[in-house]
């Protein structure tokens, strides 16, 4: 019988270097392949910045494949990813809202442009390193069950993969602890055993997201006005690129206590200052959704919300209020609930389903 091939993406890191050694093991024909997605940088830019497919990523990439014997290719992506993530990144900035450009990378560029090219070469699969898990639910519907490892869950920034994407997709790593992939790793002798895992969004290594910004717009992100919720002038703003909903640091302002961002308002050039009790809310509204468990969501449910990657979930009600728009309310208050950030819902331990946070609401029923 002829083996199913699968394409994994690897970044040079542990885990998907780990993921491409146990699906050699499970039987697969296995496809290494790293996803050129820097720009025109020269080749000393991308050497220190690195990053999850940076040039020194290639290099560990490519040894790793080595080691375990499967070929090994760079595909180009830097249009795809251009097009995508930075003008998405940078456009959603603009706009007042915080975007997340990982979620937009797996849709767009991990899931739709490489799957694509797998496929059309003869794949039957792409892989991942992710802490996550694809099942298949009685319902025939496919949808991703949460990682072993809470601490390492990943199926937060996947939300909006849809059914046929998941259905030509595998996650090993899902299954194991990180602690234990790393012990895998050792027992193959991967030199990128305890190579530290990546944190900071690829293309801007340095976090100046607002230089990166004017640069990559040659605009100058005007200054404006602080104010308070109730329109006072209270100071002088940087520029909307430079802050998000609920910061507190590097605000410049000297209020004799700890304010918080409660809105960035692009028409008027505008960061809404408030108290912290002010950074609560009760409830969000959400569009361009995506689910995955249910082919759509009837009536209300109850699920656990989590509003961005390093939220631990809260118990709240969700229900429709037109065709692409749900109204999520919280059992308890959510802080910094943040236009632009996605909003994921679980159902135990699957994913329901997610979209982008449109804004927050303290109205407790639909509107």
């Amino acid at each position: 019988m002829e083996k199913k091939k699968v394409v994994i993406g690897m970044s040079g890191g542990v885990d998907s270097s780990v993921a491409a050694h146990l699906l050699k093991e499970q039987g697969f024909d296995v496809i290494g392949v790293t996803m050129q997605i820097w720009q025109d940088e020269d080749r000393e830019v991308q050497e220190e910045n690195g990053g999850c497919c940076g040039l020194s990523a290639v290099d560990d990439a490519r040894r790793v494949a080595h080691k375990l014997d499967i070929p090994y290719y760079v595909m180009n992506f830097k249009s795809e990813f251009k097009d995508k993530v930075i003008d998405y990144f940078v456009d959603e900035y603009l706009e007042g809202r915080t975007p997340n450009p990982c979620i937009a990378c797996n849709r767009y560029v991990k899931w739709e442009s490489l799957l694509k090219r797998s496929l059309d070469i003869g794949a039957d699969y792409i892989a991942t390193g992710h802490y996550a898990q694809v099942v298949k639910l009685p319902n025939n519907r496919f949808t991703l069950k949460k990682s072993v490892t809470a601490a390492k869950d990943q199926t937060y920034a996947l939300y909006n993969l849809t059914q046929y994407q998941l259905s030509h997709t595998l996650m090993p790593v899902g299954a194991y602890h990180k602690d234990e992939i790393r012990e895998l790793a050792k027992g193959i002798n991967l030199r990128i055993a305890n190579k530290p895992d990546s944190q900071e969004i690829c293309f801007i290594p340095d976090h100046d997201y607002a230089s990166f910004i004017e640069e990559s717009t040659d605009k100058k992100i005007e200054e404006g006005n602080f104010v308070d919720s109730k329109g006072n002038i209270i100071g002088r703003h940087k520029g909307i690129t430079h802050y998000t909903v609920g910061q507190r640091k590097g605000l410049g302002l000297s209020m004799g206590h700890p304010v918080f961002v409660l809105e960035i308002r692009p028409e008027t050039n505008e960061v809404v200052i408030g108290e912290s009790e002010e950074v609560f809310a009760k409830g969000l509204y959400a569009n361009q959704l995506n689910f995955m468990s249910v082919e759509d969501l009837e009536g209300e449910k109850q699920v656990i919300a989590k509003i961005r990657y390093n939220h631990n979930g809260s118990p709240c009600t969700i229900k429709k209020v037109s065709k692409d728009e749900v109204l999520c309310i919280f059992e308890e208050p959510q802080r910094a609930i943040t236009p632009g950030q996605a909003v994921v819902f679980y159902d135990g331990e699957y994913v329901l389903g997610g979209g982008t946070i449109v804004k927050s609401t303290n109205l407790v029923e639909v509107e």
